[in-house]
C-alpha cells in the first residue's frame, strides 16, 4: 500500500518533462542532506538546463525523512520524496525513483557528499558529445581496504557481465539516457541493475571524479549485499562460463581419448604410469568444478523461482509528490 501525499503545483517548479530526472538515494543522511541538497540545488541552477529532483529515503530510522519533508516543502524543484518502509538496498531505492520520474534522462547520486555535486558539469560535457551513458570513476577512493577489495571483484565480474570495459562500475555518479534506462520496464519485481543498461549501451565515457571519507551516517552497503549484487552478476554470466566449461570438458576428453588409442601403439612419456595420487587429484578437480557449477544452477534455479512469484524488491510507504 502506497501512501500519497500531494502539494499543489508551483509555477515556478520543475516541467511536466525536464531534461534531466535526478534521483538521490539517501540513507542515514540526517547530518548531510540539508548540506548536500543545497550544494545540488546550486549547482543544477548554474547548467541551466531544466531538472527535478527525486529523493528516496532507502528505510532511514533517523531524522532523514524529515528533513526530506522540509526540503519538499521550500524547493519547488523536488517534485517526489518517496519513502521505503525498510531499508532495500541502494539497487531498490533508485528503482523506486527512477518509476516517479518525469525527466528525459538521468542523473544518479548518492547524498552522503563523498561525491562533490560541483563535478556535475563535467559529466554533462561529456553527456552532451553524445555519450549513451557517462560515468564517474574514482582514481584516489577513500575507502577502507575491506571495503575495496571486494569492489575490484564486483567490477571485474561487472565488466565480463556488460560486456563494457567501464573502470568503477560502483560510481553512482551517472548519467543515463532515458529511453535506455526505461527499455527495462524496472520496477518493485525487476529492480535497477547498472549493469543491465551498460550492456545495451553504445558510447560511453567515464569522468574521473573526487572522493571523498565518509563524514557522516553509515554505508547501507554490506558484504552480504554486496556478495548477493555479485551473484546476480554471475548469474547474469551464466550462458558464457557453461559454453567454456563445455569446451574445455570436450577437449579434455578428446585428448583423454587419443591418449588412450595412442597408448597401444607408441610409448609415452606423458602419464606412464596412472598412480594412485594422479587418480585422486583427478577426482578432486573434477568434484570442485561439479560443486560450483551445481552453486551456479541452484543460485540461478532460486533467482527463476523468485522472480516468478513476482516479491517485490521494495515497498512504499509513502510519496510527496507535487
Amino acid at each position: 500500500m502506497t501512501i500519497e501525499a500531494t502539494r499543489p503545483s508551483d509555477v515556478s517548479a520543475a516541467p511536466r518533462e525536464p531534461e534531466f530526472s535526478v534521483v538521490i538515494t539517501c540513507y542515514f543522511e540526517e547530518q548531510s542532506i540539508e548540506e548536500f541538497h543545497a550544494r545540488l540545488s546550486a549547482v543544477l541552477e548554474g547548467t541551466g538546463r531544466s531538472y527535478e529532483i527525486i529523493f528516496v529515503n532507502d528505510g532511514s530510522s533517523d531524522g532523514t525523512l524529515e528533513r526530506l519533508r522540509g526540503v519538499f516543502e521550500r524547493d519547488p524543484h523536488v517534485t517526489r520524496v518517496v519513502d521505503l518502509f525498510k531499508n532495500a538496498g541502494q539497487a531498490a531505492a533508485i528503482t523506486a525513483g527512477i518509476t516517479e520520474a518525469n525527466g528525459r534522462n538521468f542523473v544518479l547520486m548518492d547524498s552522503d557528499l563523498q561525491l562533490e555535486p560541483e563535478e556535475l558539469p563535467l559529466l554533462l560535457a561529456k553527456f552532451d558529445e553524445g555519450n549513451d551513458i557517462v560515468s564517474g570513476y574514482r582514481p584516489s577512493r577513500r575507502d577502507s581496504r575491506a571495503r575495496r577489495l571486494p569492489s575490484k571483484i564486483a567490477n571485474m565480474i561487472m565488466r565480463k557481465a556488460s560486456g563494457s570495459e567501464l573502470s568503477d562500475f560502483g560510481c553512482t555518479f551517472k548519467i543515463f539516457r532515458g529511453p535506455l534506462v526505461r527499455a527495462f520496464d524496472y520496477g518493485p519485481a525487476k529492480k535497477f541493475n547498472p549493469v543491465d543498461v551498460i550492456s545495451q549501451a553504445g558510447r560511453i565515457a567515464e569522468v574521473a571524479v573526487s572522493h571523498h571519507l565518509r563524514a557522516y551516517g553509515q554505508s547501507g552497503w554490506t558484504f552480504r549485499k554486496l556478495f548477493a549484487f555479485n551473484m546476480d552478476n554471475i548469474v547474469r554470466l551464466s550462458e558464457a562460463p557453461f559454453q567454456l566449461l563445455a569446451m574445455i570438458f570436450v577437449a579434455l576428453s578428446a585428448l583423454l581419448s587419443l591418449r588412450i588409442v595412442a597408448g597401444f601403439f607408441v610409448s609415452f612419456s606423458i602419464f606412464p604410469d596412472v598412480t594412485n595420487a594422479l587418480v585422486l587429484y583427478a577426482i578432486m578437480i573434477g568434484l570442485l568444478v561439479t560443486m560450483a557449477v551445481l552453486c551456479a544452477l541452484g543460485e540461478f534455479s532460486i533467482r527463476s523461482f523468485l522472480a516468478l512469484q513476482q516479491t517485490p524488491s521494495y515497498v512504499v510507504r509513502e510519496i510527496l509528490r507535487k
